[in-house]
């Protein structure tokens, strides 16, 4: 848990994503925030993405640099080299934001993650943080200054520069949050806060005042694009209140909570769903002891990230084994099947590119029976045909054709009530 050191100020960490920083003016714009904070007593920790657009360009400059003369793709590149030309976009961000603060009358100097430094592990271009060393921090609070941080970097074992991945600056910003001890770390973005479900498919979607980590979790995972799956992991495990706001409007967010904190729940707080899912069925495979192993195995080594398994009724020996992933790994899923077909046994593959997944999720399932049963009905109600389901302690979430996808998200978001505030 975040706590505040006798005789210090209270701390606060500020992450801002790349269309809050787009340019010049956004980023005099969310300087103008930060200055509102610091106004009010506190040590501001500033975390910076790169302008938006920015690492996709550089990203680019890497693979032309390194595309064989003459071919029309580019060639294996040094990930090492990668790293430290992609982190070059948040640099820019944090120097400039220093420079606008300073002309506020504000204090502040920028990090780079190797100055601080950002300690992590050598997977580059997808580095996790190891230890944040606070020392040089700490000694420049004391001097009255602020710090920028260029976010998604630190630096590898051997002093080499790494990035940390998708979603990498709003996972610096809650490690540096836990690490200093801040009070709430805000993550500002382009909406402003998080909804039962996407506005732009229900309007009656509700933002909520709080939501639970757990929660957030799930949501995140499920497809809800608000924060990224590794920050709400770290926030949960360091106890780091996280509170989504907008950045161009002056309207309350989302607080990103313990439980204990939501003193009023509504059994399901949110509907999520993913439009680009597939589903997988190999056809008459062996119902032997080992046989999932011997197919999702494979699979993992192959980078394939598996969601939810069916594995049928066995008759005659054989069975089918039905699963669902990304729209976008259906060819090295298939590739890695193809190489296992002799030590796997199946007949076929049927592939289905055509669906979607929809989940509801809640605290409040815990101790509610009847969730999944409301949905199906819902569900059925309107039509919609289930084609895989799977649950967790406060999930459940059904597999449908992708076609269905708004009416089903509706549905729901209506069949729960979520548009009402929860009864106190």
């Amino acid at each position: 848990m975040s706590t505040q050191a006798p005789g210090r100020a209270p701390r606060l960490v500020m992450k801002f994503g790349g269309t809050s920083v787009a340019d010049l003016d956004r980023i005099r714009n969310a300087a103008m925030r930060v200055k509102r904070e610091v106004e009010k007593g506190y040590d501001v920790t500033v975390v910076v993405s790169a302008m938006a657009g920015e690492t996709n360009k550089l990203v680019e400059f890497v693979r032309n640099a390194s595309r064989p003369e003459g071919a029309n793709h580019p060639g294996l590149f040094d990930s090492r080299e990668y790293d430290a030309v992609v982190a070059a976009g948040e640099q820019v961000t944090s120097g400039l934001m220093a420079l606008t603060l300073q002309e506020m009358g504000v204090p502040a100097r920028s990090w780079m993650g190797w100055q601080v430094p950002v300690r992590t592990t050598d997977a580059h271009g997808a580095a996790r943080i190891t230890e944040i060393e606070t020392t040089n921090l700490e000694r420049k609070f004391g001097e009255g200054l602020h710090a920028v941080i260029a976010g998604f970097q630190g630096i590898a074992p051997d002093g080499r520069i790494t990035t940390l991945g998708r979603g990498g600056s709003d996972t610096t910003a809650v490690a540096f949050a836990a690490a200093l001890g801040a009070e709430r770390c805000d993550i500002y973005t382009d909406v402003d806060g998080v909804y039962t479900t996407d506005p732009r498919i229900e309007p009656k979607a509700r933002k909520l005042d709080r939501i639970a980590y757990e929660e957030m979790l799930e949501l995140a995972s499920l497809g809800a694009k608000v924060l990224q799956t590794r920050s709400v992991e770290l926030a949960m495990r360091y106890k780091v209140r996280l509170q989504v706001l907008s950045s161009f409007e002056d309207v309350p967010g989302t607080l990103v909570c313990d439980e204990e904190e939501i003193m009023e729940q509504n059994v399901v707080s949110g509907i999520a769903y993913s439009r680009d899912e597939a589903k997988v069925t190999l056809v008459k495979v062996p119902d032997r002891p080992g046989i999932a192993a011997s197919i999702f195995g494979p699979l993992a080594r192959s980078g394939v990230n598996v969601d939810m398994i069916v594995q049928n009724i066995g008759a005659d020996g054989m069975t089918d084994m039905t699963f669902s992933l990304g729209k976008d790994e259906i060819a090295k899923a298939t590739a890695a099947l193809e190489g296992e077909k002799a030590a796997i046994g199946w007949t076929d593959i049927v592939i289905d590119d055509t669906v979607a997944k929809v989940s509801v999720v809640g605290i409040g399932m815990r101790s509610h029976a009847g969730v999944a049963s409301k949905m199906f009905n819902a569900l059925a109600a309107d039509g919609v045909n289930i084609k895989v389901i799977t649950t967790s302690e406060i999930k459940v979430s059904v597999l449908i054709d992708r076609r269905y996808l708004e009416l089903a998200v509706r549905s729901l978001h209506a069949a729960f009530g979520l548009e009402q505030e929860p009864a106190a």
